[in-house]
């Protein structure tokens, strides 16, 4: 049991005895460093239920834990807060209970629970991965492994926006300005091909409307009749009535892409467990339009358009199905997120990873498969996050102007090799060591930089900042990981002492850092409800402090005596254990050197 589910039981029970009162909860908080104590009970809130003096009230309560309860061993009282102190022995059973537990604070899933499937990435496959995408992949892939870390199966999956007019304009492009190059004749990756055609075509386009411009067009004609716009509508036309040739040049530039897009997850270092396309499901829904006629959640249009009335529900009316009787995009998600649950049947769940511009959208669709009924439709999410911005400004795919994510995760590395050259630690290291090592603090350093921000926040990345050895960066935690790894080389790893918990007092710096040990499995809960990967980034960086102090001020492999030092070396084998669990939860790797 926890800590404060102990005391919060003692707690209760000191109120009903002194003050006949049955309280529902008791609120805790962290001891302010000032005083003396390891948790805090907040009084202010009981005196809604019981009269008196805060201070008093807390005293009372603090009598009753020192004589009730064996692993409290002191307190204070600040005005409306209870400092508690607690036994040595009490940390000391603690860390002799989780000192050879290598999953600490992870919980394996339960049968009989629903499982979660996870979306992210869903990109379009006319233009290689972003630095966008880049922190939608690292959110959706921890979020994830968050969740079934904290006990849930967890299913990965992607939609991949494989049709429309954004991929013919690259098809046509390619087609009248390509002179049959591929990726193998170029060399480039097929994304990146496929991508530098989607540029083309925005350029060429341009091209057309000044052109009509110059002839006496106005500009909203001249952008609606450039030839080059007709032809990339006619091509999705004779796409969508299954023209052989349209569609054997669709699924050769797409297989490119898939290629690029699958080098580039293995160099980000995330995955998948099912893929869904966008050919395959933009029909989906309509099958649904039809039952929801019936049961009145939609209504028809005298034009034939299908709409949902929702401004009960303080939303709008939203379109499900055009006159022509041809689907939106609200209808495909409707009918892919109910073909996912027929698909996976053990799902009762799921998070959308997109971007924040799409808020209205899931909290139309989210709304919509509530009223038709799906009883899973109350445990949808939107993992709704900030765009990511540099300081050069926007990003723009058409324009060429963004940042590929590839180029990206080189660049990182790059900017790893040039600090680490300066600091010049790296004596010993074959080429080949340094490589794998450069981009492991690179990209350490790009998922860290992400993943600490709370999703919600835009970020402006700053690559040269977020590769600093100090601070809250991902390559300080690496570091004193490897410095961990140092130490425990040095240490006799044989010598695996059991300390007497009832003989045994601890320095300030040991207990501080088994406190902060013991929090991991409760922010792993707590990351896994708020979908927040920032509260592991965070917790971790907490974590390096307080061992950096305890490094600092207590001497490990110097210890007085044999037991002292097997003793901080296991406290020292343990974080880094930690440390080395939590970043895998943000898909980051830990160097053994450094």
């Amino acid at each position: 049991m926890r800590l404060q589910d102990t005391l919060s039981h003692h707690v209760k029970q000191a109120v009903q005895s002194d003050f006949k009162i049955d309280l529902e909860t008791v609120e805790f908080q962290a001891t302010r460093k000032e005083f003396a104590g390891d948790i805090t009970v907040v009084i202010f809130p009981m005196l809604r239920f019981i009269k008196g003096n805060p201070v008093q009230i807390g005293e009372t309560i603090g009598n009753y834990l020192v004589t009730n309860v064996t692993d409290v061993k002191a307190f204070n009282v600040v005005k409306g807060f209870l400092n508690i102190e607690i036994s040595d022995t009490y940390y000391t059973n603690f860390f002799n209970s989780i000192k050879a537990d290598k999953t600490f604070g992870f919980i394996a899933p339960k049968a009989e629970e629903k499982a979660v499937m996870v979306e992210y990435s869903s990109p379009n496959t006319n233009k290689p991965l972003h630095l966008g995408h880049v922190r939608n992949n690292l959110l959706g892939y921890s979020v994830a492994e968050i969740l079934k870390a904290s006990g849930k199966k967890v299913y990965k999956t992607q939609i991949i926006n494989d049709r429309g007019i954004h991929i013919c304009k690259s098809m046509l492009a390619w087609e009248k300005f390509g002179n049959g190059e591929t990726p193998e004749s170029t060399g480039l990756k097929g994304d990146k091909l496929v991508g530098n055609y989607y540029v083309k075509f925005d350029k060429e386009y341009k091209k057309e409307i000044q052109d009509l411009i110059s002839k006496g067009s106005s500009e909203d004609d001249a952008k609606k009749q450039a030839p080059l716009l007709i032809e990339a509508q006619n091509m999705l036309l004779k796409w969508e009535a299954g023209d052989e040739t349209v569609v054997a040049l669709w699924k050769k530039m797409n297989g490119w892409v898939y290629d690029g897009f699958a080098e580039s997850y293995k160099n980000l270092g995330v995955d998948f467990d099912t893929l869904y396309y966008e050919s395959n499901t933009y029909l989906l829904g309509k099958q649904l339009v039809a039952e929801g006629l019936k049961s009145a959640v939609f209504q028809k249009e005298e034009d034939g358009s299908v709409w949902c009335d929702l401004t009960e529900d303080g939303l709008d009316k939203k379109i499900v199905q055009r006159a022509d009787g041809t689907a939106v995009y609200m209808t495909q998600d409707i009918g892919t997120a109910i073909q996912r649950i027929k698909d996976f049947p053990d799902v009762g769940g799921m998070v959308y990873t997109v971007g924040n511009e799409q808020d209205y959208h899931f909290q139309v669709l989210f709304l919509i498969l509530k009223k038709l009924g799906f009883d899973w439709a109350k445990n949808l999410y939107h993992l709704s996050y900030g765009m990511v911005d540099l300081p050069s400004g926007k990003m723009k795919s058409r324009e060429g102007t963004v940042v590929d994510a590839d180029d990206l995760i080189d660049d990182m590395a790059t900017t790893a090799e040039e600090i680490s050259e300066e600091l010049g630690k790296l004596d010993g290291y074959s080429d080949e060591e340094k490589k794998a090592l450069y981009k492991t603090i690179g990209l350490g350093a790009l998922k860290y930089y992400v993943l600490k921000v709370d999703p919600k926040k835009r970020i402006l990345f700053d690559p040269k900042e977020s590769i600093d050895f100090q601070g809250n960066t991902g390559p300080f935690i690496q570091y004193t990981y490897a410095r961990i790894q140092s130490i425990l080389r040095k240490a006799d790893l044989s010598a695996n002492v059991t300390l007497n918990a009832d003989n045994t007092k601890l320095h300030s710096k040991e207990k501080e850092l088994i406190k902060q040990i013991q929090l991991f499995p409760e922010v792993i809960q707590n990351a896994a409800n708020n979908h927040s990967p920032a509260l592991i980034a965070n917790y971790t960086y907490d974590l390096v402090k307080e061992f950096n102090s305890f490094y600092q001020n207590i001497s490990i492999l110097g210890a007085d005596n044999a037991n002292e030092k097997a003793f901080r070396v296991q406290i020292s084998q343990v974080v880094a254990n930690t440390i080395k669990n939590s970043f895998s939860l943000l898909g980051i790797f830990v160097p053994e050197r450094m």
